[in-house]
């Protein structure tokens, strides 16, 4: 019942297959949503995680996702008052 998350490369010396190809596509446009939110949280907030115990990480990553929600929240609160 799971599907495959990861891209498949293309087979040496041929081209890639179309249905290969969109299938990479696909997955990178989910993918791209992930990456970009975990990229803002290195660059802005500094995320890093090295912590002793799965809870301390756990803990440490939701109050940084809970700081990204509402810098979002404020983003779109001040673009929707200004026009």
């Amino acid at each position: 019942m799971l599907t495959s998350r990861i891209h498949r490369r293309k087979p040496k010396g041929k081209p890639m297959p179309k249905a290969i190809a969109r299938a990479n596509a696909a997955k990178s446009s989910i993918r791209a949503h992930v990456e970009h939110v975990f990229a803002h949280q290195k660059n802005r907030f500094g995320m890093f995680i090295r912590t002793i115990g799965l809870a301390r990480a756990e803990a440490k990553l939701t109050l940084c996702n809970l700081a990204y929600n509402f810098n979002r929240l404020i983003f779109h609160e001040r673009r929707e008052s200004l026009g």
